[in-house]
């Protein structure tokens, strides 16, 4: 998370902290209601939220923690909120999982399942859920000291209904740097030893530990690879299989410095041997090259599958887009694959599988000839602003997707042949004057070689998620409309033919 934003004035407050119970059919339906809301992603009920951490998967259940203010709608002293899903479209928000207190306010982390109680929290046969996280001390800040940012850990018997923090807490105390923060714990069976992997200022740090409790330091990583335009935040390092081969990905998010302004996660592919990440190649990789996917990681507990979300915004204009009731969102969670392109290594992102069941098709068409344009609306205008659009063309022509209101209002998504760029553009794509930046176009190189392109545009209401060539290039961009879109037309130059298109409508599960 960015730290900028702890001299905010938290008079701005939308007072007391409000129950998380399961949402009624009326609450249910005044959520549908509200302006800007997403229907099919994550978001909290009420206040604001930015980092999804600790996610976990345990007994059938994917575990979303999130860093959450529930006094406010701007960002404020961090607590863990928390959200459960069998299926990542039906979400039941519970309790604050964990608060400020004398250490500092709860920043980002993980959790892992400790089976084997190596850390010695478990109880009756329990095996403890065990949350790693940064404890951000705003009064050592204040004071300008260096080692206001400290690791901790607390522990759950009950599947993460609740938590008890350790006693012997900080776990892994400051060495003396600012930027201390956001582990990521995965357990590395060659070693049989915890490995985290934390964000030092511009770099990773990874320390390992045998019971979670004492921590030793490894090894550094990416201080002449990779963007350096900002601090490294909320990393993650999995393996990933191609062909036979394991691989090792490490996920970093960087704020400032993304490929189009502020936020935004790099990735680097290469090998661990339990100690060191060495990368196999110094090409710069961005997961999204949006705006407004951040901070994001894996779910742990998952095996072989790897399925990420991150915050569907940006520090630029987080705490002034123009959502009323709640601030922050989560983009789609996206399982995640490798791919081999002239001998590199990319990570392919697409939407969860989970989300074909709820995929309605409005209209299908195998072939159609663009010409001048064709006009799409009657089969999206009553589709209440959510879709998704699928086809494929031929790169030696450019193409672009017109999403329009009643007001005239359009989001622009394509691909210029040219430039050989896919873009979203929301120049003037409805409210942007909370941010002088916010208004702009957005590109992204296509990395796929094949003539033949494929296009998946999933938009929810006040978001569009673009997945180009069966996710190697990826764009989130949110947006703000004055009203629903329910309009869409698809143009290109010269004489083009678009194949396999399809419209589907999806449900809201607000």
């Amino acid at each position: 998370m960015n730290r900028k934003f702890l001299k905010l004035v938290f008079s701005i407050l939308a007072g007391c902290t409000f129950s998380l119970s399961t949402v009624t059919a009326q609450q249910q339906t005044t959520l549908q209601a509200e302006e800007h809301r997403p229907q099919f992603h994550f978001s909290p009920k009420e206040h604001w939220m930015n980092d999804p951490n600790g996610m976990v998967y345990y007994k059938g259940v994917y575990h979303l923690f999130y860093q959450y203010y529930p006094n406010g709608t701007v960002w404020g002293p961090m607590h863990w909120g928390h959200a459960t899903t069998k299926d990542f479209f039906h979400w039941q928000e519970k309790p604050i999982a964990l608060y400020p207190d004398s250490l500092g306010y709860i920043f980002s982390g993980s959790i892992v399942m400790d089976e084997h109680n190596t850390s010695g929290l478990g109880k009756d046969g329990k095996a403890p859920m065990v949350a790693v996280f940064t404890h951000h001390d705003p009064k050592l800040e204040e004071k300008k000291v260096n080692n206001f940012q400290n690791q901790s850990i607390a522990y759950s018997l009950d599947e993460g209904n609740s938590w008890t923090k350790y006693s012997g807490n900080p776990v892994l105390p400051n060495p003396g740097i600012t930027d201390f923060r956001d582990p990521k714990v995965m357990w590395f069976e060659a070693g049989k030893k915890w490995i985290m992997t934390l964000a030092t200022k511009d770099r990773i740090t990874f320390y390992s530990s045998k019971d979670l409790k004492d921590w030793r330091k490894e090894s550094e990583f990416g201080n002449d690879l990779g963007a350096h335009g900002g601090v490294w935040e909320c990393p993650d390092l999995f393996p990933m299989e191609y062909n036979g081969k394991t691989v090792w990905v490490l996920l970093v998010s960087i704020n400032p410095g993304g490929p189009n302004g502020g936020s935004a996660t790099q990735y680097f592919t290469g090998s661990f041997d339990g100690s060191k990440f060495t990368a196999n190649s110094k090409v710069e990789k961005w997961l999204d090259y949006g705006t407004d996917n951040y901070a994001g990681i894996t779910w742990s507990n998952t095996g072989k599958r790897k399925i990420f979300i991150g915050w569907m915004n940006n520090w630029q204009y987080a705490n002034r887009v123009p959502t009323k009731n709640w601030r922050g969102a989560t983009t789609i969670p996206r399982d995640l694959y490798l791919d081999q392109k002239a001998g590199d290594f990319y990570v392919r992102s697409v939407p969860v599988k989970e989300m074909n069941v709820h995929l309605r098709p409005v209209y299908k068409k195998q072939s159609l000839m663009l010409n001048k344009g064709i006009d799409l609306s009657a089969y999206v205008k009553n589709l209440n602003g959510k879709l998704k659009l699928d086809f494929t063309f031929n790169t030696t022509k450019s193409n672009q997707i017109v999403l329009s209101n009643k007001e005239g209002e359009k989001l622009l998504v394509g691909y210029d042949h040219k430039t050989k760029t896919y873009y979203i553009d929301r120049a003037n794509s409805g409210i942007n004057d909370f941010e002088k930046g916010f208004a702009k176009k957005h590109t992204a190189p296509r990395i796929a070689t094949a003539t033949t392109a494929r296009i998946s545009l999933i938009l929810d209401v006040a978001s569009a998620e673009l997945f180009a060539d069966d996710g190697l290039t990826v764009m989130t961009d949110i947006f703000f409309p004055k009203s629903l879109i329910n309009g869409i037309k698809i143009t290109g130059n010269g004489n083009q033919k678009i194949n396999n298109l399809i419209i589907s409508a999806i449900p809201s599960f607000k």
